[in-house]
């Protein structure tokens, strides 16, 4: 579903001037694809309402696709606060298709909404009223699109090493991967294997100041942007988030920054806030640093850390 909620002001004094059936217009609006319009009629859309009631309704406009929509709509009382439980009202509706309608069709919505004698009394403010409106466009039976699979492509063009054009090597231990792919999700790697830096012309780069399982776990985000599940990472998980928000701050990988920000978050305690709140400082990980502050900010914990 789709929805938004649009505000509706009304000159009150305008509205005494106004014959039964005559209707003040909001601008179209657009709501999950489709267009829509207000039409509030202050002394009433009939003659037979005698102008005792202000009527109100939603308009579909340029109605191309039949459409199912909840129509909410409440006044705002003197103090500009909403007034929902005299004024509130909801209804569910389907619009359909422009020429397979009748007039109860085109303009759905309260023709007795409120009383014309209570506008004045309880919701006129500065010489207006004003309507809180909210469309919600309900998609029935839509068609069914399915995830993503590009990780799980990319995923398997990594574990295969169909067309690698770079190799890392981290101690004794190789990784190939493609220029293309990293200079894609890196900004740092893109000047490191695409611009006028040496590594540009390397077909094998060594690596330092990161471990071979720091940067396996990073290639791999790269290629499906996922990080693996807890229990893949092992009993050191707090040590290698660690280093893989290093490694994410070094590469400029903003998602993985905060993702591993997130699980080191969820993780911390007393005595692991020390060497995150560092990690986080070191690192430029405003987020996380702020979190570690609050926690050590509880007398409780900071004692329980200090000891």
């Amino acid at each position: 579903m789709l929805g938004s909620s649009v505000q509706f002001r009304i000159d009150y004094e305008q509205t005494k001037q106004l014959p039964i059936g005559k209707a003040i217009l909001s601008d179209v609006f657009s709501v999950g694809g489709h267009n829509w319009r207000i039409e509030c009629y202050p002394r009433g859309a009939h003659k037979e309402h005698k102008g005792e009631h202000l009527s109100i309704f939603l308009k579909h406009m340029g109605r191309t696709r039949r459409v199912k929509a909840i129509f909410e709509a409440f006044l705002m009382d003197k103090d500009g606060e909403p007034c929902t439980k005299a004024t509130s009202r909801t209804r569910v509706h389907e619009f359909p298709i422009d020429g397979k309608s009748n007039d109860d069709d085109v303009d759905w919505g309260w023709s007795q909404f409120v009383k014309g004698t209570m506008l004045e009394k309880d919701y006129v403010r500065e010489g207006h009223i004003t309507f809180v409106c909210g469309i919600m466009v309900i998609h029935d039976n839509p068609i069914l699109v399915p995830p993503s699979d590009l990780g799980i492509h990319l995923g398997s063009l990594l574990d295969h090493m169909d067309g690698t054009d770079v190799s890392f090597t981290i101690d004794v231990e190789r990784f190939r991967a493609h220029r293309a792919v990293l200079a894609a999700r890196s900004p740092v790697f893109r000047a490191e294997l695409f611009g006028s830096m040496a590594e540009a012309r390397m077909t094998s780069i060594t690596l330092h100041e990161i471990t071979p399982a720091t940067f396996k776990v990073m290639l791999r985000f790269m290629y499906t942007d996922a990080l693996p599940e807890e229990d893949e990472l092992g009993d050191s998980s707090t040590e290698i988030l660690q280093d893989l928000l290093v490694a994410a701050d070094r590469y400029a990988l903003d998602r993985l920054k905060l993702m591993c920000a997130q699980k080191l978050w969820d993780k911390v305690s007393a005595d692991t806030v020390a060497t995150t709140l560092a990690c986080a400082e070191t690192h430029n990980c405003q987020e996380l640093k702020s979190k570690c502050i609050n926690f050590l900010a509880v007398e409780e914990n900071f004692k329980e850390a200090d000891g």
